[in-house]
């Protein structure tokens, strides 16, 4: 099969279920998983936005052009407190009302060890199996992508938002004790918090004491000891078995590879037993 690359489609179960998408195709991986495979760059990148050719992808998967234009390239995609909207700065009010000006979590997740995470709430659970999270609970209600972004920035004085991808690969990690870990941390940004809701409105920003811990079980027959992790641009053609996915990285015996980050590249996936 070849084809534009995009992200792996998953869904939640007994085990985690992936499927690769390469243009139109799509192949479920699960059933993959044993097998020999091999993912191949077929040398060009069309920007997922315009569809323009080019040399290098920029923000997975978008031309220097609309990275340098596009609302969802905008810095602050990345770092919601700094969103410039109420500014009246924003660059596609339209793109903001979509997804910026919606309901949004603050949660907990054990991916590489205890990390804070925001999402819309339609992300659920796909945030959270994009990140090899095994355990996750959402702590916190907010009315918008800023008023998330404003208690994030607050709990990262406490707890990482940032995964250790090579930890995560390498194993389930040990279970986290997610509610007391929640109930300690809201009670140490009490202050920002009522200072959130002081300037966007109680109702802004709400914890949430009753949510469930969700827990996840990935398709990985054998965890490497080392991660080494392959490079496309390097080395176009990468070959070995598939022993098991998690995140959005292949786990072959040869490397893991992050396939998100070569969203839009022309690939070519074959496999054989």
């Amino acid at each position: 099969m070849k084809g534009a690359l995009s992200k792996m489609q998953v869904s939640s179960g007994h085990q985690v279920q992936y499927a690769l998408t390469l243009g139109d195709q799509v192949q479920p991986m699960n059933a993959l998983i044993g097998k020999v495979i091999q993912l191949a760059f077929l040398g060009s990148i069309h920007c997922q936005a315009c569809g323009r050719l080019t040399n290098k992808s920029f923000s997975q998967g978008y031309c220097y052009p609309c990275f340098q234009t596009l609302a969802e390239c905008d810095l602050c995609v990345m770092s919601p407190e700094r969103c410039h909207h109420h500014l009246g700065t924003c660059r596609d009010n339209d793109f903001a009302a979509r997804f910026c000006m919606q309901t949004h979590h603050v949660y907990l997740a054990n991916t590489s060890g205890l990390k804070v995470g925001i999402t819309r709430r339609e992300n659920l659970p796909t945030r959270w199996l994009d990140q090899g999270a095994t355990q996750a609970v959402v702590i916190m209600n907010t009315a918008s992508r800023r008023a998330a972004g404003l208690i994030e920035h607050a709990l990262k004085a406490h707890v990482s938002d940032r995964t250790s991808w090579q930890r995560m690969l390498k194993g389930p990690g040990e279970p986290i004790d997610l509610l007391a870990a929640r109930d300690d941390l809201v009670s140490r940004i009490q202050e920002e918090t009522t200072a959130v809701q002081e300037e966007l409105g109680i109702q802004a920003v709400q914890p949430v004491f009753d949510g469930d811990v969700h827990e996840f079980e990935y398709p990985v027959s054998i965890y490497p000891e080392k991660v080494k992790s392959h490079n496309l641009d390097k080395a176009p053609v990468l070959e070995g078995t598939l022993m098991g996915i998690k995140a959005q990285y292949l786990i072959l015996d040869t490397a893991v590879i992050n396939l998100r980050k070569y969203t839009a590249y022309q690939m070519s996936l074959s496999w054989r037993d």
